[in-house]
């Protein structure tokens, strides 16, 4: 079953001292499905990179490998979605909009999502959403 998968997940591979179980299951799940994010997911990864490189927790190297292995997992970006329906999930559990978007995606889809935030995972408790564990 495909699955919405956040920004935290993927820095949480990326920065591999940071491991947790909850990333692990996501990337396993890759091997079989797919997964979907909304379009910031691409910039927040990059930025993710950038403040790793330059807290020199990472490598370049360690980047050009990450973003190598990461190209090949099935991860697809979403179709925009409807601007009213971020706002009011991000105003009712006060979400940031970019948050609020992978809680819309997961809803609108129907199907989990993969998240290590907590403000992220009480509203897609709130919501009925399940969460990859």
């Amino acid at each position: 079953m495909p699955y919405v998968i956040d920004a935290s997940i993927v820095a949480n591979w990326y920065l591999r001292e940071e491991s947790d179980p909850r990333a692990e299951a996501a990337l396993t799940l890759l091997s079989e499905d797919f997964a979907l994010a909304p379009i910031q997911w691409w910039f927040e990864i990059h930025n993710v990179i950038l403040i790793g490189e330059r807290r020199k927790r990472v490598s370049e190297q360690h980047t050009a490998a990450f973003l190598k292995e990461l190209a090949g997992l099935s991860i697809e970006l979403a179709e925009l979605p409807d601007r009213s329906a971020v706002l009011d999930l991000a105003r009712k559990h006060k979400l940031t909009f970019y948050d609020a978007a992978y809680l819309e995606l997961a809803r609108r889809e129907n199907i989990p999502l993969a998240t290590l935030d907590n403000a992220l995972i009480a509203a897609a408790r709130a919501e009925d959403v399940s969460l990859i564990e």
